[in-house]
């Protein structure tokens, strides 16, 4: 039997592995119908940039592996994974073609899971942003309203969940980039702790340790499935994190008791948070008292104008570093002709930097995670907003804007996603739930931060809310 469309996108990505696994559809089924949901709404979102009809096609012929996701179509992000014989553009020009003779070892691991890789989605150029409109690929549209942004960075991989071609995605997070697309789409988004997902072979700690590769998506069980599939670190990796105590597939069926959960609902740094976003806020306080929990309003105390400092020091170097790389690999030199002008403005303040500066910016992060780190000994859970406001129209984040230093960029990506970055410092788990709407439809995620390595906490807790709060069957204007 064939699946129609309107069936195939009602289901999580266990829900189509389980047909599947009963013979109620064939893998080929369904890659034949994610194909077509491609055709039909890629025009519209521009969410999906290369097809993979024929390698999928492969791979499927070739016998999948038995894993809990045998069959299912999945999208993979162009930037830091990266699949055999398959460009990772990094939305830059710079990176045009970039093609390696090897999957990653997360690439692998998703294999391994019995994922099937349709296509690649698009990112901002190097990640570094916090929409998804790279000059390289063109704006990618929200699926809820396509004259406002998914966010980012994992824009592309977010919409086309939300839109219903696949339902779940390859993402990463360096600053939010999981957890905010997740709240721009109405999605699940989480970023392990530091460590629990393998970045070999070509990293050992992206971005200084603050980067983190994952994945978006419908549901929580696909979430935790998906992580005990992937989770571990792979040979020669020097982050650890405590493995689970039981497999978080099962984490999500066990009552989280009372827990002692922390809210805030302004950001650290002092920037402006809308009223939509608060409201949500003040509702799902509301819902975890009445489902048990304390709740206590309280944040953690750093220096912000210095986390500010450390934070663009470390991305500035970073991305110098990575753009430094690519040229070499593809036998080009950075230049204001292949970058954004954000971008290059970040490459110039990164290789203008001294050595010394970016230690400093590293002993900054240290104090931080030990600040906040001692903040948790007091709570199971941090609750914020993930975003400062619903999905951004499209533009407002131009990364093209002329004279706009790397300082400026930082601070401007920063002021829509205040609460996410603190978590890639410390290494912390995070996850984006989808818990509100706005009065124009767009939907506002938030945030809940545990303590280092204590996934399970938060599958408990996202778990309970699932069920309080069903989300899975929303879908957007631009849907199928």
């Amino acid at each position: 039997m064939s699946i129609k469309l309107s069936e195939y996108s009602k289901y999580d990505g266990l829900g189509l592995a389980k047909l599947v696994r009963d013979k109620e559809v064939t893998p080929n089924e369904l890659l034949e119908t994610s194909i077509e949901g491609i055709k039909e709404l890629n025009p519209k979102l521009n969410c999906v940039y290369n097809i993979l009809y024929e390698q999928a096609l492969k791979e499927i012929s070739n016998g999948l592996p038995d894993g809990p996701f045998r069959g299912v179509p999945f999208l993979i992000k162009e930037v830091v994974l990266h699949a055999a014989g398959v460009p990772v553009n990094m939305g830059s020009y710079l990176a045009e073609g970039l093609v390696f003779p090897y999957d990653t070892e997360l690439m692998s691991r998703f294999r391994k899971a019995g994922l099937v890789t349709i296509g690649t989605t698009p990112t901002p150029e190097f990640a570094y942003n916090a929409t998804t409109e790279a000059t390289f690929y063109g704006p990618t549209r929200n699926p809820w309203n396509t004259n406002h942004s998914p966010g980012g960075s994992s824009g592309g991989s977010a919409a086309s969940i939300a839109a219903g071609i696949v339902p779940l995605a390859h993402a990463n997070d360096g600053g939010g980039s999981i957890r905010i697309p997740a709240s721009c789409n109405g999605l699940v988004g989480l970023k392990p702790t530091r460590g629990r997902t393998p970045t070999g072979p070509d990293y050992g700690e992206p971005l200084n340790g603050i980067g983190i590769e994952f994945a978006l998506t419908k549901t929580v069980r696909d979430a935790a499935s998906l992580l005990d599939s992937v989770a571990g670190s792979d040979p020669g990796c020097y982050a650890y994190a405590e493995p689970p105590q039981r497999p978080y597939s099962e984490e999500i069926n066990i009552n989280p008791g009372k827990l002692r959960i922390a809210w805030m609902d302004n950001p650290l740094s002092g920037v402006s948070v809308d009223q939509e976003c608060k409201d949500v806020l003040y509702e799902t306080v509301k819902l975890c008292e009445d489902l048990g929990h304390e709740m206590v309003e309280a944040s953690p105390k750093i220096d912000v104008e210095m986390f500010s400092l450390a934070t663009l020091r470390i991305w500035a170097a970073n991305l110098a570093n990575m753009m430094d790389g690519v040229a070499t690999l593809l036998q080009r030199t950075p230049s204001e002709d292949n970058l954004e002008a954000t971008s290059w403005a970040c490459y110039k303040f990164g290789k203008e930097m001294k050595a010394s500066e970016l230690l400093q910016a590293l002993d900054i992060y240290t104090m931080v995670s030990r600040s906040v780190g001692n903040f948790f000994t007091n709570f199971d859970l941090l609750l914020s907003p993930t975003t400062a406001r619903p999905p951004l129209p499209l533009g407002e984040l131009n990364a093209n804007a002329p004279g706009v230093d790397a300082k400026q960029w930082t601070e401007q990506i920063f002021t829509y996603a205040p609460f996410t970055n603190l978590f890639n410092t410390t290494g912390q788990p995070a996850i984006s739930l989808p818990l509100g709407w706005s009065k124009g439809g767009l939907p506002i995620g938030m945030q809940f931060a545990a303590r280092f390595a204590d996934e399970a906490t938060l599958f408990r807790l996202a778990s309970q809310l699932e069920q309080s709060c069903p989300w899975k069957d929303k879908s957007p204007p631009v849907h199928f």
